[in-house]
Parts: C-alpha cells; structure tokens; sequence
C-alpha cells in the first residue's frame, strides 16, 4: 500500500529521509475506498480497530469489517436522504460508530463534522446554522438528546436525528437499526460522489 503512495518507503538515514521523501497525491482520494476498502480487499482479516469500552469489553474489526459496515451505514445515510456535500455533526463520545460513520460519509461524499457532547443547545444553534448541518448522529444518553432536542426550534437546517445506543428516543433514528436493514451500498458517481 506504501507504494502506491510513496515515491520510496525506505530510508538509509534521516538525511536520506530528509533528502527523498515525497508523497504522491493522486488526482482524486477518497480515504475510505483507497485505503480501507483496499485493505479490505488485500489484506481483509488485517485488524483495523481494537476499541475497549468503558467495562473493558474488548471490540476487533478488521478492514473486512469496517468495509462491511461502512457499507452499511452509508447505504443508510442515503436512505435518509444525505448525500453529497450534506453537513452531519457526529456527537459520538470515541464510540466505534463514529468510525462507521465517518467512512460511510466520505463514501457518499457528505462531510462529517464532530462534536463534542458538552456542547450546550445555546452551541449546537449556533454551529447547526453556521454549518447548515442536516443530520446529527449522537450517543443516547438523556443529556445529550435534551440539549439536540432544544436546540431543534432554532435549528432549521437539521431534518434527521439519529442515536447509537440502546434507547431511541420518540423522533429519533436507531442507528444499529438502520444499518441491519440498509440494503446493498451502491457507491455515487459523477457529481454525486
């Protein structure tokens, strides 16, 4: 893979180094197919992520998977109406999804914005309107659905909501949910990609 993207991969020194490196930036890049759905196709059981959560559960997912349900959610996303060039702000607290959801976005081409989850409804007006964000994907925990849900009178641009988590308050969207039932991904082309 370093190849594709490096003119040389391997230095005799930090003069050499200094001296020799030189990037190759193709014409068009998009990181979730040229390198994750790439190793996913030569390298697919390569781990990609070990993510441990707050109980010290341990989660592995190989480029194999990341493609799979980076699949998934973009297919998703496209069944929510975003596409290209939709602003969505990620308030995904280190969760995995934020992974599949920032791979899904390149994929269909929309732009993801994270967030922190201590933003204030008085902050998520002020960036929903500066940015024109359409969805917000947060974690389901009470205060942070409040603060989305208050800032929404104010926040005309946002037409989707959707959680990560075990409750889906009433308006919102499971995202689990909506990635078990996506049907096949099929990639944008021309403009829309």
């Amino acid at each position: 893979m370093f190849e594709k993207y490096l003119k040389k991969s391997s230095f005799e020194s930090l003069e050499d180094f200094q001296k020799n490196f030189e990037i190759i930036v193709p014409e068009k890049f998009n990181f979730a197919y040229d390198v994750v759905d790439e190793y996913a196709r030569i390298d697919p059981d390569k781990r990609a992520i070990c993510w441990v959560n707050d109980q010290g559960e341990t989660h592995n997912f190989t480029f194999a998977d990341l493609k799979k349900a980076s699949d998934e959610t973009a297919s998703f996303f496209q069944s929510l109406g975003i596409g290209h060039g939709d602003k969505v702000m990620l308030i995904l607290k280190r969760r995995f999804e934020f992974w599949f959801s920032i791979l899904a976005l390149h994929k269909i081409g929309a732009i993801g914005v994270p967030a922190t989850h201590l933003l204030t409804p008085k902050d998520l007006i002020y960036r929903n309107n500066a940015a024109g964000i359409k969805m917000v994907i947060t974690v389901s925990e009470p205060e942070i659905i409040h603060s989305v849900n208050e800032a929404l009178a104010e926040s005309p641009t946002v037409e989707k909501l959707v959680t990560v988590g075990d409750h889906t308050p009433e308006g919102w969207i499971s995202f689990h949910d909506g990635m078990r039932n996506a049907k096949p991904f099929v990639a944008p082309t021309g403009e829309a990609a």
